[in-house]
């Protein structure tokens, strides 16, 4: 017999480490670890971080076998290892019904439980009874699935089991918007079962998604039906949400020594190398300590001051914990697998003989790894004063199995036994290095022949639809169809993936499915939803976006194929030109570059070979599924208007099923015409006159109802809805309002009972003068019948309501008047698609969303994402009686989204997003540059065009001025108002026609009855003192009230007020008082902590007055760095503001100022020149408020006369 070489020796030495210490601890049926010898539960993530090593032993053994028993030990090594990962997928299978759930409603309650049974694989304790929601966990599993089947090990068997784990990908799917118990199953560290958003379960789910996608689960012995498929938006999404969370790892923890194993093994799934040392640079300043790492600051887990007798802290006690968090070396063995993927053999020597240091050696020669070591109780005041200066003591559970485990694997690693890329064959490591440059292949596609004829007189040869038969065209929402086929499954009632739209990157690949090819049009082009793709300059402000989008997020092979299609919508002058806008863009993209990408434009044909294709093998004729048995649930939208790409290239008498169900899914939506034309000669009065408020309509239909309306205006700001009636006013004070006379009594027709005749109204729709007008009739017919009541119009039958709002609806679009466009949105309930994931993408990005104006009853907070139906429930909710103003918050979230994407600095310091404080705020910045009165202001802010809506947003968020111009209508639109549009100024302040145009505006603009309310002042004053100071008059004040509006603070402000409540007992503002005991549960950085303050400061309504107290504050905290141990009690923030305001009121007078300038505002007190006034300076708010501080603060400052320079 052959000796036995040093290697093999050695290697035989971890074989015995491992048994003792790991296997002896596996159930023999089941194949789970238990945690211990007195603990019988198997945790899912513990028993995949315990496997790991015997995973990387028997590679081990395989690669250095020097006999054949060491061929024989490799495989039973890998064969205990299936028999564990088959145990957990037992335990998830018995609760598929609840990986069927949770893919809808993503509660904690319906999750996979996160600790089994080990000798059964049974649930041990109740769905409440534990942090059970912990998506890391499940993740984990799915990301050594995909690597351990890339090894060569087969751990699936069947296809059912197949369909389970990609039903698992859907579970998944989400995690960037679910809020979860994260690794330590402790949700926010109060420890009260309060779940957050945490980045090691969204990181841990991208690396999981990216591993396992077009991995073949059958590895080689496999075909296209074991192959799992993910949408690669969905990645995309937990990695711009992960990116703007890092190196946070919740609202309640700024650090979390968890991350290491997302940003390093086994995750890696940060790209941004900077990212990546950020974050373990904190790691290693604020939590590593002499025996290894503390989890989070402020763990009071084990430690000698923790309570055992129950499971939750109370807040104020979290402050005991600082300093003597429990120290968990397992983090140094990640250090440790960390330096040897980086080649930095310095950081593996300091590690390896910092865990030298801190390792048990039994008698037997066994080398064991602790859970932790925690300060001895005596000694706790001694670390708290001096920390990591006491001696600690291993406590816990020993071995710590998962530590264990990965001290092994480190071991193999360090010595040459593995080599990095065997326990990462997917090549995860990679992701840091180097990507070329994206280039976008851009296909543009005429609807039908008379376009492309359109296009070619313009010189731009562009194939039709039809020319490019066989390759087929589709619109997004097929795909989105087609997909909720993937993953279904009857024996397991599995109902595949939720009816979810499909990102940009998922229409860039092209599709094979049933031997055909697919493109499919991006969904910003689908018109069906809402009304942005009406907006031909907002479709082309899209595709901007989703270029440069797809240039930066791009990770597939091959390259991006965008397919733009040019619809009867793009055409201008009745059909017979192109939208100059969309020429434009054609033009640009010829050119190579656009929006900052690199595009190329060609045919579809020419792309095949460098496109990334996807095939869709579960649509298979082979595969048991029908295509039609239930997609009538969840495909037709009844809220399409649109007809379709013309089905030309569709036969329509071929019989295949995949045929008949695009056909059918595309009927669902066609269009038929209904209503009568608008009439423009009409004998009869209107219905209603035009200067009717919706207010008297609603009042009417009320009493039809039975109600009685008081006809008083409501004391909302924004009156009810419809924009060409002079009621809707953003801007003035709501308590201006009396009530309307009511001489113009509206022709409403009445049956014999003097009730409301329907009928009749109905024959009425064909003698109104606009289409406002009949979208007025169908909303009262709306809101008495129902929107599916039958008007048999023209003796027609069939022909409901909701029909008729369509074709309206789609008659404003081609006219493009926007103002009644969003009115009929808000009629249909319309909803943006992505309005859930708009949402969600601000919430991610650690933005709280308000809706409706403040203050707080009425205003709605969302702090965690909804789905999309309550969302709109909150939102109409929200907006009162006004569904305009609903309509709009959803197209604003929808913008901010867009450019929280794009450009995150434009949020720099917001924390709270006020959409209706915003709305406000763009009617009052109108009524400035236009300067008209708060109506007019207001209408022309519904009547603006999506694009320059979003343009308008942009200029409020980024704080640059920017000019107002009118422009002409088209001749033929109804609507009363003018029409505007938005520039950027230039550097002489203003572009040559805007001023001329803006002299011509006041020349135009006739004084009417009251004079128009300046912007400085909340009711309408004479104008005589307002014009005098000339155009820089206003200018502090408007840029106060746009940082109150969004909540702009300074950088660093909220640390500071940390800081402050340190030395008093507290801030009161407006009534409402911050405790210094929050410091006492929260860290300065902490997200928490800036919430808390915001929900304070947004009690207060006034955005000026708000932003003057943060000043205040600000003033405040320069005191916390002077050496003062206490400044008093309860701050009284309001009554320093209202000194500095009474000091300043002083000095007016002194210089003998009178009138108008001396005018204070109603609501708060505050003189209206002391809003307008500069920070800075001899006479700006800050000299004025220190020297308020001053005397407030009298008795607690230092005596000598320069402490405060």
């Amino acid at each position: 017999m052959r000796s036995r070489s040093n290697s093999g020796v050695r290697l035989d030495g971890y074989a015995r480490l491992v048994q003792r210490t790991i296997l002896c601890h596996q159930n023999p049926v089941t194949g789970l670890l238990s945690a211990g010898a007195d603990h019988k539960d198997a945790w899912v993530r513990d028993n995949i971080y315990s496997i790991l090593a015997v995973w990387g032993l028997g590679m081990a053994y395989r690669k250095n076998a020097d006999r054949d028993e060491d061929k024989a030990k490799a495989y039973e090594l890998e064969q205990n290892v299936v028999k564990l990962m088959r145990g957990l997928l037992q335990c998830m299978m018995r609760q598929v019904d609840k990986v069927e759930k949770f893919k809808r409603t993503q509660s904690t309650k319906d999750c996979l439980h996160a600790k089994y049974n080990s000798s059964t694989c049974a649930t041990v304790v109740g769905d409440d009874q534990w942090g059970h929601l912990q998506v890391d966990a499940t993740s984990l599993y799915l990301l050594f699935l995909a690597q351990m089947t890339a090894s060569g090990l087969r751990i699936i068997f069947t296809l059912d089991e197949v369909t389970f784990i990609q039903n698992l990908v859907f579970y998944i799917e989400a995690a960037y918007k679910v809020a979860d118990y994260g690794i330590w199953e402790r949700g926010d560290k109060t420890n009260q079962g309060i779940p957050e958003l945490n980045a090691s379960s969204v990181g841990m789910a991208k690396a999981a998604l990216e591993a396992i996608d077009e991995l073949d689960l059958f590895g080689a012995h496999g075909g296209h039906k074991s192959v799992i498929h993910v949408l690669p938006d969905e990645v995309e999404h937990c990695q711009s949400i992960l990116y703007s969370m890092l190196p946070r790892a919740s609202t309640s923890k700024e650090i979390d020594a968890g991350l290491l194993s997302i940003i390093s093994y086994p995750a890696f799934a940060v790209e941004d190398v900077n990212l990546v040392n950020v974050t373990k640079s904190e790691i290693i300043s604020k939590l590593q300590g002499r025996y290894g790492c503390c989890r989070f600051l402020r763990d009071g887990y084990k430690t000698p001051r923790e309570d055992p007798s129950r499971l939750h802290y109370d807040p104020a006690e979290l402050k005991l914990f600082e300093n003597i968090e429990c120290e968990w070396p397992v983090f140094w063995t990640y250090f440790l697998i960390d330096g040897i993927f980086n080649e930095d053999k310095i950081q593996v020597q300091e590690y390896r003989e910092a865990l030298e240091g801190i390792l048990i050696r039994e008698k037997n020669g066994l080398v064991l790894m602790p859970e932790l070591y925690a300060v001895p109780p005596e000694k706790v005041d001694e670390e708290y004063e001096n920390p990591h200066s006491v001696d600690r003591v291993p406590v816990g559970k020993l071995p710590h199995l998962w530590g264990q485990s990965l001290y092994v694997l480190s071991c193999l690693l360090a010595e040459g036994f593995l080599a990095a890329g065997e326990i990462d064959p997917l090549n995860r490591r990679f992701s840091t290095g180097f990507k070329p440059d994206v280039v976008v292949q851009v296909t543009v596609l005429a609807e039908s022949n008379q376009i492309k004829n359109l296009l070619q007189d313009r010189g731009i040869n562009v194939q039709s639809i039809a020319d490019i038969h066989p390759l087929r065209v589709q619109p997004a929402r097929i795909l989105s169809n087609l997909y909720t086929m993937l993953g279904r499954n009857k024996n397991m009632k599995l109902s595949g993936r939720p009816h979810r739209h499909i990102g940009v990157l998922g229409t860039s690949k092209l599709y094979v499915i049933r031997n055909q090819i697919f493109a499919f049009t991006p969904q910003f082009t689908d018109q069906h939803h809402f009304y942005l793709a009406l907006d031909n300059q907002m479709i082309v402000e899209m595709l901007k976006t989703e270029l440069a989008y797809l240039t930066s997020c791009w990770r597939m092979t091959g390259r991006p194929t965008l397919t733009f299609p040019i619809t009867h919508t793009m055409l201008v002058d009745d059909g017979t030109d192109i939208h100059p806008a969309v020429l434009a863009t054609i033009r640009k993209l010829e050119d190579g570059y656009f929006g900052g990408a690199r595009v190329k434009i060609g045919k579809l044909s020419e792309f095949l070979t460098t496109s990334f294709h996807t095939n869709l093998s579960f649509l298979d004729p082979d595969c048991d599924l029908k295509l039609f048995d239930d997609h009538n649930d969840n495909c037709n939208s009844p809220d399409s208007e649109y007809g379709d790409y013309p089905a030309d290239f569709c036969e329509k008498d071929s019989q295949d099923e995949l045929d008949q169900y695009i056909n059918d899914v595309l009927q669902s939506t066609a269009l038929k015409s209904y209503l009568p034309p608008t009439s423009k000669t009409t004998t009869e009065p209107p219905v209603f006159g035009a200067n009717h408020s919706t207010e008297e309509i609603l009042s009417i239909m009320a009493k039809t109802k039975g109600l009685e309306v008081p006809a008083v205006s409501m004391s909302l700001p924004t009156k009810v809805l419809n924009t060409h009636r002079k009621s809707l006013n953003l801007v003035d004070n709501p308590h201006f309002f009396g009530t309307k006379d009511h001489e113009n009594v509206l022709h409403l027709p009445k049956d014999a009972h003097g009730d409301l005749d329907c009928r009749k109204l109905v024959d009425q729709l064909k003698e109104c003068p606009t289409l406002h007008d009949q979208a007025d009739i169908l909303y009262i017919l709306h809101i008495l019948k129902g929107a599916d009541w039958d008007t048999q119009l023209d003796g027609q039958y069939g022909v409901t309501v909701h029909c008729l709002l369509n074709e309206l609806y789609r008659k404003a679009g081609l006219n493009q008047e926007w103002g009644l466009i969003r009115y009929i949105s808000g009629i249909l309930k319309k909803r943006v698609e992505v309005l859930a994931e708009a949402c969600t993408d601000l919430l991610s990005h650690h933005k709280q969303l308000t809706v409706g104006l403040p203050p707080e009853p009425r205003e709605k907070i969302i702090t965690t994402p909804l789905p999309p139906e309550e969302l709109t429930d909150l939102i109409y909710e929200a907006s009162g009686q006004d569904i305009s103003i609903a309509v709009l918050t959803q197209e604003i979230i929808l913008y901010l989204a867009m450019y929280v994407r794009s450009q995150p600095s434009l949020f720099v310091e917001m924390l709270r997003l006020r959409i209706g404080l915003i709305i406000q705020v763009m009617a009052t910045e109108l009524a400035r540059s236009l300067k008209c009165s708060g109506e007019e202001a207001s209408e022309s802010l519904m009547n603006l065009s999506p694009f320059d809506m979003k343009s308008l947003l942009h200029h409020i968020l980024s704080g640059k001025e920017f000019g107002v111009e009118r422009s002409l209508r088209p001749v033929d639109s109804s609507s009363s108002s003018p029409a505007i549009s938005i520039h950027e100024m230039g550097h002489s302040g203003a572009t040559k026609t805007e001023r001329s145009g803006i002299t011509k505006l006041k020349s135009e603009m006739k004084q009417r009855g009251s004079t128009p309310s300046s912007p400085t002042s909340s009711s309408p004053t004479g104008s005589g003192g307002d014009m005098s100071w000339g155009d820089r008059k206003g200018q502090w004040l408007r840029r106060r009230r746009l940082d109150g509006a969004i909540n702009r603070v300074p950088v660093g402000f909220y640390e500071k007020v940390w800081k402050i409540l340190q030395k008093c007992h507290g801030l009161s503002i407006d009534g409402y008082v911050l405790p210094s005991s929050t410091t006492r549960e929260m860290t300065p950085c902490e997200i928490k902590f800036a919430v808390h303050v915001e929900s304070v400061l947004n009690h207060v309504p006034q955005p000026e007055y708000r932003q003057l107290l943060v000043e205040a504050i600000l003033v405040l905290t320069f005191l916390s760095d002077i050496e003062v141990s206490s400044i008093g009690g309860i701050i009284h923030v309001d009554r320093i503001v209202h000194m500095a305001n009474d000091l300043f009121l002083q000095e007016l007078k002194s210089f003998g100022a009178t009138g108008s300038i001396l005018e204070k505002d109603a609501a708060t007190g505050i003189c209206h020149f002391f809003y307008d006034s500069a920070p800075s300076g001899a006479y700006g708010t800050m000299t004025y408020l220190t020297k308020a501080i001053i005397i407030y603060l009298h008795d607690f400052l230092p005596s000598t006369g320069c402490a405060m320079q």
